[in-house]
């Protein structure tokens, strides 16, 4: 399955899945609920460089995606 970020001005909130990005609502939530846990964190923290935590954030998703342990 690929993907598909919101699209700003064409995402719906009816039915199981958006018509814009096509993701269902459940999903959107999750991963709303990821981004603000993570979002809280950084808060917490007081991290004053949050476009590197971010980046961390993103680099570490993607590598432990590419390989599993």
């Amino acid at each position: 399955m690929k993907f598909n970020p919101c699209i700003p001005g064409k995402c719906t909130d009816q039915g199981t899945h958006c018509e814009g990005c096509g993701r269902s609502h459940e999903e959107i939530a999750e991963t709303k609920k990821m981004v603000k846990a993570l979002v809280n964190f950084a808060q917490l923290k007081e991290y004053e460089n949050y476009e590197d935590f971010a980046g961390f954030i993103a680099k570490s998703i993607v590598s432990k995606l590419q390989n599993p342990s």
